[in-house]
């Protein structure tokens, strides 16, 4: 924990759900008006979320016509990085059709009836792709975690003849950290595994590939200030982000992991916790 007052922070990187919106997915007039002041002083939202980037559009718009309106994203956990402004993907880390063929028979050891999804790097956010080319594929027995399913199902073989930037494992009825404490010790470093959301569903990457890794490539490669990042978040897929961090946020109603990855606790999305903490300096 810190002991000493820090900050100002020079780069704000944050989660999305859970996070950064509200629990109906808006931005609220006080987060708003928080990172209007935090970029008249100079200092951006980098948005670092597990979405893919045709999910970000439905964040960056609520800022678009905002002086804090958004430039970069960190999508899909790290293994993206995603100019907002250009519609244009910077950076990209893919797990190999041979390391999901292997990563699915790890699976299906152990967590048997695990159904499958996997996010593939796709087109942008604004230019979608086609039939031809799915974004998200899933097998029959993938079961969705979320109300707005936006895949296609493809055979258990075609799961694998792209690369992904994620593979997803569904197990409704089990929590994800039991599917994850299952599959860790099983994976001799193959993939990284980390989970969103704890209803039955983990997401598998390249090894070290996290939104911290994604943050360091963005601030190495652009003219984002990453001398004192402060960074938001509230489940397991943040804590290497809350770590890396000058100082790291998690949010009161998060994981029990991430509270404890993290610097400091703020209160609960729904109580404006991210606005309430860069009141202090904006």
């Amino acid at each position: 924990m810190t002991s000493q007052p820090w900050g100002p922070p020079s780069l704000i990187a944050s989660d999305v759900d859970g996070t950064l919106l509200d629990d109906a997915e808006r931005l609220t007039s006080r987060t708003r008006a928080a990172l209007e002041r935090a970029r008249a002083a100079g200092v951006e939202l980098v948005l670092a979320t597990g979405r893919p980037p045709r999910w970000i559009p439905q964040v960056a718009d609520q800022l678009a016509d905002s002086s804090a309106a958004v430039r970069y994203a960190v999508c899909a956990n790290g293994a993206i990085v995603y100019d907002v402004d250009a519609d244009e993907i910077l950076h990209v880390n893919a797990l190999a059709p041979e390391v999901l063929r292997t990563l699915a028979e790890v699976i299906a050891e152990r967590l048997p009836g695990a159904g499958l999804a996997a996010e593939r790097v796709g087109s942008t956010g604004r230019r979608r792709g086609d039939a031809a080319n799915p974004e998200f594929v899933a097998t029959a027995g993938y079961e969705h975690a979320w109300l707005n399913p936006d895949h296609v199902q493809v055979g258990d073989e075609d799961l694998f003849e792209a690369p992904a930037v994620k593979l997803l494992a569904r197990v409704p009825g089990m929590s994800s950290r039991e599917m994850a404490h299952r599959i860790r010790p099983a994976l001799g470093g193959l993939a990284e595994v980390t989970y969103s959301i704890g209803t039955g569903l983990i997401e598998l990457s390249v090894p070290d590939i996290h939104k911290a890794s994604g943050l360091a490539w963005l601030v190495a490669n652009s003219d984002i200030d990453g001398r004192a990042p402060i960074a938001f978040g509230d489940m397991p897929n943040d804590i290497e982000m809350l770590s890396w961090a000058g100082l790291g946020v998690a949010m009161g109603h998060g994981d029990e992991a991430a509270l404890a990855a993290a610097d400091e606790v703020a209160p609960p999305n729904y109580e404006d916790g991210l606005a309430q903490v860069l009141e202090r300096w904006f």
